[in-house]
């Protein structure tokens, strides 16, 4: 039985199954094993409902998808930036500073039993590599993604507010004073960035929202 905390499972669960889709439907692409395909969702599915996940959830994957759709014209390999999707945080421990890696690796790992591309794969892993820095890449895919990814930070307040304290609960095992500091540093690194988003796309949209809310988390802290 899923726990109770799983809340979005329960209240949207047609928003997850469309995202049950979209991964069957890629990988029906690269190969007709419906078995591997199945277990593979699932096992994504059981990583994003971990209980200690409170904001790298498939609410996460969900909204991120949304943001890829609205650019879909202006990527040039959506089968893979897809995968970095689903993969980019399927590895995720608030006390660990290797998810990013472990995350490629896992994808490495299971797109290989799909015969997906190798090239594409290797793309994969950079692309959830680079959600480590979000610093500009020399692949404009890249760029897209990790703007996607950082597009919670231009919502609005009320959406960045929620988004933080979903961190903070992420990051319940450290106290304030352990955890204030690091949290400043994050903030700061996006702050000391010429541009947080890569892309005209997503700087047009978000940076001055996204700066303004970095920095009234910040004094808030």
């Amino acid at each position: 039985m899923k726990p109770f905390f799983v809340l979005d499972i329960f209240v949207l669960p047609e928003k997850f199954a469309m995202l049950k889709q979209v991964f069957i439907d890629l990988m029906q692409k690269y190969s007709d094993n419906n078995i591997v395909i199945e277990k593979l969702w699932n096992e994504i599915e059981e990583n994003y409902a971990d209980e200690k996940r409170h904001y790298h959830t498939l609410t996460h994957l969900d909204n991120l998808f949304k943001q890829l759709i609205e650019v879909k014209a202006h990527i040039e390999d959506w089968d893979t930036i897809i995968c970095s999707l689903f993969y980019h945080d399927v590895i995720y421990n608030a006390s660990k500073n290797d998810n990013e890696e472990k995350s490629a690796e896992m994808a490495k790992e299971k797109l290989r039993l799909l015969n997906f591309p190798e090239e594409k794969i290797a793309k994969c892993m950079l692309q959830i590599l680079a959600t480590k820095s979000h610093l500009k890449n020399t692949d404009n895919d890249t760029n897209i993604f990790t703007d996607a990814d950082l597009s919670i930070l231009g919502c609005d307040w009320n959406m960045y507010s929620e988004y933080f304290k979903q961190v903070r609960k992420e990051y319940s095992v450290y106290p304030d004073f352990m955890y204030k500091p690091g949290r400043k540093k994050v903030l700061n690194h996006f702050l000391g960035m010429d541009r947080i988003y890569k892309t005209d796309l997503f700087y047009n949209k978000f940076e001055t929202t996204a700066r303004q809310n970095l920095k009234r988390e910040l004094e808030e802290l």
